[in-house]
């Protein structure tokens, strides 16, 4: 009986021993992920006011006049506001699909 109880906490010892690395690789999994979906949003954002500068701005200049600016503002927040309606649409049916 005594050989069976060491080859069955051999592994044990050996996963116990390796926590701190598995645990460190998962947190560092977890801020890889948080950095990847900051620097996508934030390319996001960049093409959003590329497109909408093509579409706000008829002529570059200095300065911009408001009615460039609240069309700039409104144009990005439409854009940001319908990819977060249908990032959270697709979320509840993906969930619905998960049940």
């Amino acid at each position: 009986m005594l050989p069976r109880l060491v080859s069955n906490s051999w592994p044990q010892v050996i996963l116990l021993s390796q926590l701190p690395k598995v645990l460190g690789l998962l947190e560092l999994q977890r801020l890889v992920a948080a950095e990847q979906q900051k620097a996508q949003f934030t390319a996001q954002v960049h093409h959003f006011m590329e497109l909408c500068w093509d579409k706000c701005v008829e002529k570059p200049g200095n300065r911009l006049d408001s009615r460039t600016e609240n069309c700039l503002s409104s144009c990005v927040d439409r854009f940001i506001d319908t990819t977060l309606a249908i990032t959270s649409r697709f979320a509840q049916i993906v969930q619905k699909g998960g049940q």
